[in-house]
């Protein structure tokens, strides 16, 4: 392929919002990387590669200036340039910033052509030739059935999807501050669906403070999130984010699955992962982004496999597309309301305008951090008080002192991680020592890192600050003795309340919330749920035939990412069965 142009293209005038036009124009980064430089993001074909691909799609000339893709598209199509050349562009405003360029023997596309989401970028036709082009579902079919070009164009997507969330090569701009807790929000909810973005911050650039304010947002409006450059949301919701950004639009959520799983934590995709590369019609169901509890640990050190570790989030990341690759459905940012358990097929209800059905249901909903008992908590949450410790919030403390509260190897890990910039991390933990929650080698790193301090028997009595924290009381549990602390940022990890209350009494709970299942299930337990069969319940089901519970929300589950997988997994088998009587 020849070298890539490194200028922008100016497209044709689009109808446009003004206001977003200059914002986008203006504010753009002057020159965008060069995507086009590794062998693995852009391989080039065998002729035997080719004739396989050739043989699930069509043939069709290409001519110059032809608009193949525009941005937002849904259901896109993919390509193999056999002669000629198609580039991605990216809208900006009335004009456009070239991206990449393929060529003869390349494909086109990310894992976006797999989700059935809309498309990023523009690609068009800038020298004329011929193509192999490929719909949805013929691409769906080749990855789930050729091997060796399932690695290659899996391994392809994914790297090309990273190189867009890293340089913010994206359909969305993100106008917000530092100090603003929506801000925060938001840029989590789209780095853990791994969408790009740019990012305006206030602060930094006063002149673009001052073109909002002349548009008349206010500071109750920021975060603002700009979509495509043709639509303003001011402070919106994860679900507002979503519906823009069009997240939900290519999947049917009116028919009936073999399969509905409530939560995208490693259980429920692991289950959606087994569910449907064994054939079933599987749609999973999350509250905010896939991944759960474990996709905001900065680093799992414990998981088979990875011996140097992995984020959560990119293990959640990686999970999500192999269930995207086997054509499992992912909803994102709705909620379940309640379990509809009195008839078959079984209805999830998210709203009045969302039912799902499925013949079985997975609830992997795991559970959230005990929330503590102060009563100006929320005051501060995503304004010095957070619950994940990722590269996000890393920046936010930069070299200041920051406080994590918890013993359990989420807290270790979020110790750890934030000593490599904060000045120094206290650990503040209602045990006399770490021993009985942590794993050993959490406590020894702890132990090594001369900027981190373990304070026993301590609990959080008091917040205090204006807009954002900027100070804590802590007091021993034993003495009474209390002590403030100045730190504007406090991480909580303590302890878990299961995501059951949606369940509305369908399957039989511990005295703690957890779901019962298999051999745990008593018979009084069965008898108040009216068990109708004459088998007793398989491992992983509940007292609702057909209904299993794996990971963090079942009782007596081991609070680890790889149990979590492997109960998903397992579960699958369990729920052919219930689907064969």
């Amino acid at each position: 392929m020849r070298r890539p142009r490194k200028q922008a293209f100016r497209a044709p005038r689009l109808p446009v919002l003004h206001p977003i036009a200059i914002i986008m124009t203006e504010l753009r980064s002057p020159t965008l990387p060069n995507l086009a430089n590794d062998e693995q993001m852009f391989p080039k074909l065998t002729p035997a590669q080719v004739a396989r691909i050739a043989a699930r799609g069509r043939k069709r000339p290409i001519h110059q200036g032809e608009l193949l893709v525009e941005q937002a598209t849904t259901e896109l199509p993919f390509f193999v340039v056999l002669s000629g050349e198609i580039e991605a562009v990216r809208p900006t405003g009335t004009e456009e910033t070239f991206v990449t360029a393929v060529g003869p023997n390349q494909f086109t596309g990310e894992v976006t052509v797999l989700t059935g989401r809309r498309a990023l970028v523009r690609l068009r036709v800038s020298q004329s030739g011929e193509v192999i082009e490929l719909n949805r579902e013929n691409l769906l079919a080749l990855v789930q059935g050729d091997s060796e070009l399932s690695e290659i164009f899996m391994r392809a997507f994914i790297l090309r999807r990273l190189r867009l969330v890293a340089e913010g090569l994206g359909d969305v701009v993100l106008v917000g501050s530092r100090y603003s807790a929506g801000t925060l929000r938001i840029k989590e909810f789209l780095m853990r669906n791994s969408h790009p973005y740019s990012y305006i911050d206030l602060e930094r650039d006063p002149d673009v403070e001052n073109l909002l304010e002349h548009f008349k947002i206010g500071p109750k409006d920021i975060p603002v999130v700009i979509c495509r450059g043709t639509l303003v949301l001011r402070n919106p919701s994860n679900r507002e984010v979503a519906d823009c950004l069009g997240f939900n639009d290519a999947i049917d959520q009116t028919q009936v699955r073999d399969l509905v799983v409530v939560g995208a934590g490693p259980a429920g995709l692991a289950a959606a992962v087994y569910g449907a590369s064994e054939g079933l019609d599987v749609l999973v169901l999350e509250t905010e982004s896939p991944g759960g509890q474990a996709g905001s640990s900065s680093k799992i050190e414990n998981y088979l496999g990875f011996p140097t570790g992995i984020s959560g989030q990119e293990l959640a990341g990686r999970a999500y597309a192999q269930a995207e690759k086997f054509g499992a459905h992912v909803v994102i940012a709705r909620a379940a309301g309640r379990l509809a358990c009195a008839t078959k097929p079984y209805v999830v209800e998210v709203d009045e305008n969302l039912k799902i059905s499925g013949r079985a249901v997975v609830i992997a909903s795991g559970v959230e951090y005990r929330k503590l008992p102060i009563a100006n908590l929320a005051r501060f949450e995503n304004a010095g008080i957070y619950y994940a410790a990722t590269f996000l919030e890393a920046q936010l403390c930069g070299d200041s002192e920051v406080v994590v509260v918890g013993g359990g190897n989420s807290a270790g890990q979020a110790a750890v991680f934030l000593s490599q910039t904060a000045k120094h991390v206290c650990v503040v933990i209602r045990g006399a020592c770490l021993a009985k929650t942590m794993s050993r080698y959490l406590i020894r790193r702890i132990e090594e890192t001369q900027n981190i301090s373990v304070h026993p028997r301590m609990e959080i009595a008091a917040l205090e600050g204006g807009d954002r924290l900027e100070c804590v009381q802590w007091r021993n549990n034993q003495t009474g003795e209390t002590k403030m602390h100045a730190t504007r940022h406090l991480f909580l990890m303590t302890g878990a309340v299961p995501n059951t209350r949606w369940l509305d009494g369908c399957v039989a709970l511990d005295e703690k919330g957890f779901i019962k299942t298999g051999s745990d299930l008593s018979q009084d337990d069965l008898k108040a749920g009216l068990w109708p069969l004459t088998r007793p319940p398989h491992p992983f089901e509940t007292s609702l035939p057909g209904v299993f519970a794996v990971g963090d929300v079942r009782c007596g589950s081991v609070k680890r990412v790889s149990s979590a997988v492997g109960e998903g997994s397992v579960a699958i088998s369990f729920v052919h069965q219930a689907l064969r009587e």
